[in-house]
């Protein structure tokens, strides 16, 4: 006799192994014997969270290696905004974790001040965001939708839809590679109205992106475009 030993990878856990779904991997070939007791060892997935600098020190982006929202973004700027998120709210228990921003593959942390180093709020970072992917539950309530402000609209006339386009294209991807968004709020007399989110919010290179990288980008392709300002409204 011989004790065979499978080690199953899982994720959720609440699963449930059930024997006679493994029998068949069992072989009497192997050791001679049809029945052999079987240990069953559930072992967690690996899971590698990576961080990445942002322009903003009081920012920093944490790579979890799996989708975090399948499409927009969502931008808590504090725990009272979380509550359509359990991921956020889980984040926002953290001592010293000021904003949570939520991207396609991304999480970005705003920490609370220059004084609280990013040494001691990471290790509970990288917990809580492992403990949450293990647990089964969903990033966002299904009823919450996440920012998707660059979609087409049968309201929007050439113009808009260029500037949409190019937000949605060139700038946002790039953008979004630094740990943050830009959300489209409006145009009115040549004036490209944008919402800065994530580690954009309060970065002091903040203007310089919007003045020397957005705008001149939209001003090339939308001659249209005269200026673009920043709103800084909650919504």
């Amino acid at each position: 006799w011989c004790i065979h030993i499978l080690m199953i990878n899982w994720e959720n856990s609440n699963s449930l192994v059930n024997y006679t779904t493994f029998s068949p991997l069992i072989d009497s070939n192997v050791c001679g014997y049809k029945r052999c007791p079987v240990v069953f060892f559930l072992v967690p997935l690996t899971m590698f969270v990576q961080t990445q600098d942002t322009p903003n020190p009081n920012s920093l982006k944490f790579l979890p290696g799996r989708t975090v929202l399948e499409s927009g973004t969502l931008n808590f700027a504090g725990p009272r905004d979380a509550h359509c998120s359990p991921l956020a709210r889980q984040l926002f228990r953290i001592d010293g974790v000021k904003g949570v921003f939520l991207g396609p593959d991304f999480i970005t942390i705003s920490k609370a001040d220059d004084n609280m180093e990013w040494k001691v709020i990471k290790p509970d970072v990288f917990a809580a965001i492992m403990d949450f992917f293990t647990s089964g539950l969903p990033v966002v309530n299904e009823d919450s939708k996440p920012n998707a402000d660059t979609a087409p609209s049968d309201d929007d006339d050439e113009v808009v839809a260029m500037i949409k386009e190019l937000l949605d294209t060139r700038i946002r991807p790039t953008v979004q590679e630094d740990g943050g968004d830009v959300l489209y709020r409006g145009f009115e007399d040549g004036i490209v109205k944008l919402k800065l989110q994530g580690s954009c919010t309060s970065c002091p290179s903040s203007i310089i992106t919007l003045k020397s990288g957005i705008q001149n980008m939209l001003q090339f392709y939308v001659p249209e475009v005269e200026s673009v300002e920043q709103v800084c409204s909650p919504v």
